[in-house]
């Protein structure tokens, strides 16, 4: 009986790597992104205020895919306007510090700090202090019909 058990799996073995082989194949390849083939400088989004470097990382990467994740670099005094968002979004600081606004309530951020902001409330960043302000943005891809 053991012997048959054993048989079985064995012979079963290469079907199985098979299926994995298949399930892998149905995922796009991945995409590497190096940050100096998508950096551009432009004024932030949501009111122009002051001037940023914007990393589209996930824009490198083609459809479909599920999530943006960006980086951006706001100068001194730049910000991302307050703006309503339609999900969840996240804003990770890597250097620099910004105050965050959601729906009126402000926070600040230093390097190493998340904001996790809502589908629904209004939101922005803004940097603050001498260093520019270095923040990764992630959030789902928008389902469009």
């Amino acid at each position: 009986m053991i012997r048959r058990w054993i048989l079985a799996a064995t012979l079963a073995l290469p079907a199985c790597a098979a299926a994995s082989d298949t399930d892998s194949d149905s995922a796009p390849p991945m995409v590497v992104v190096a940050e100096a083939d998508v950096m551009v400088r432009e004024a932030p989004p949501h009111g122009a205020i002051g001037m940023s470097t914007a990393y589209r990382i996930s824009d490198a990467a083609p459809q479909p895919r599920r999530m943006e994740f960006r980086r951006r670099v706001l100068d001194p005094g730049a910000a991302v306007g307050e703006h309503p968002i339609s999900h969840d979004e996240v804003y990770y600081v890597t250097s620099g510090r910004g105050v965050v606004i959601s729906d009126g309530k402000e926070a600040e951020l230093k390097p190493g700090m998340a904001a996790y902001l809502y589908e629904g409330a209004v939101v922005g960043i803004r940097q603050v202090g001498p260093e520019p302000l270095s923040i990764i943005i992630a959030y789902p891809v928008e389902l469009r019909d």
